[in-house]
């Protein structure tokens, strides 16, 4: 796919507010691995997904014994007209399949808009949520997990780590991201042609800015990255704005300087809170007292910054 159509669906998507990107089995299976003692005995929600076509509703129904699940919950919003509601308790006739008569299917009193009285009722009723919910609609949907107290592994658009909303959970290590990043979604039949069909025959596009999020531990997020550069003022110029000094990649993050550092957004893949805390952002100076201001070198403004600071062993 070419630089200039890349992400085009989702960018399309986003300014048309239309959200029917689906999930790839893949990309659940590879993720969702590292959490799996988390899941043991848990009811898992998926409160984002089209109950007939979901693969986050595959998955965790044909692995419901391997994971020790309680019980599975799915529903999804339907566009003028009533919800469904899916269940699944797990293997009644041992025969190790998913059976239809195995699924208890009822029909929502509403549309299955993951706002709605039924489905926060449901929400309360689970312990953790996994899906891939509306792109347009991720502040609020995190506010509600976040309000509801719920665990939760979602994805979400790679920059939405600087939405006002979001940001502060990522400071105070109450929102992180996933092991992962998701590079391709299903696509609705009736989407342009700048998509291309997978292995499977299912139409995708590539959304390469895309990451999971969630506020579940993996051991992925306690390894401390490796620290090869020193600093030097020449490698490391200071921004024209704030005390802090640029760091264009993420590798070259100098391992003898303990001043404030602007880092690419990808930091956070590589983030150990053990080796570093994060202090603020640099976006645009208007998200208050954490966004320090729009970042900018010799006059030139470079793109969003997380700003951290490496932390001394006593403090580690």
């Amino acid at each position: 796919m070419s630089k200039t159509t890349k992400n085009g669906n989702l960018h399309k998507a986003k300014s048309a507010k239309n959200d029917e990107f689906y999930t790839r089995l893949a990309d659940i299976e590879r993720e969702c691995r590292h959490y799996r003692e988390f899941f043991r005995g848990k009811t898992v929600y998926c409160n984002c997904d089209d109950a007939r076509e979901s693969n986050f509703f595959r998955y965790f129904s044909l692995n419901f014994e391997f994971l020790g699940l309680k019980k599975l919950i799915c529903t999804g919003y339907k566009k003028d007209g009533r919800g469904v509601c899916l269940v699944y308790e797990g293997d009644k006739n041992g025969n190790r399949k998913v059976d239809d008569d195995e699924i208890a299917v009822t029909e929502l009193e509403g549309d299955g808009d993951f706002r709605s009285e039924e489905c926060v009722k449901l929400l309360d009723e689970a312990d953790v949520v996994v899906t891939n919910p509306p792109f347009s609609l991720f502040r609020e949907y995190i506010a509600q997990l976040v309000e509801h107290g719920k665990k939760f592994l979602v994805i979400g658009n790679q920059n939405a780590v600087t939405y006002k909303e979001i940001f502060p959970l990522i400071k105070d290590n109450k929102v992180w991201w996933g092991t992962d990043c998701v590079r391709w979604f299903v696509m609705p039949d009736n989407t342009d042609k700048t998509t291309k069909l997978s292995d499977r025959g299912e139409n995708i596009a590539e959304g390469a800015r895309s990451r999971w999020y969630t506020n579940i531990p993996h051991k992925k997020r306690n390894i401390p990255l490796d620290l090869f550069k020193k600093y030097n003022p020449v490698d490391y110029p200071k921004y024209d704005n704030y005390d802090a000094i640029e760091v264009s990649e993420t590798v070259d993050i100098p391992m003898d300087y303990d001043g404030v550092m602007g880092v690419p957004i990808t930091f956070l893949d590589k983030y150990c809170p053990e080796q570093f805390e994060i202090v603020g952002e640099f976006n645009h100076g208007k998200d208050g007292p954490f966004d320090f201001c729009t970042p900018s070198v010799d006059g030139k403004v470079i793109f969003k910054r997380i700003a951290i600071r490496r932390k001394r062993p006593e403090h580690a």
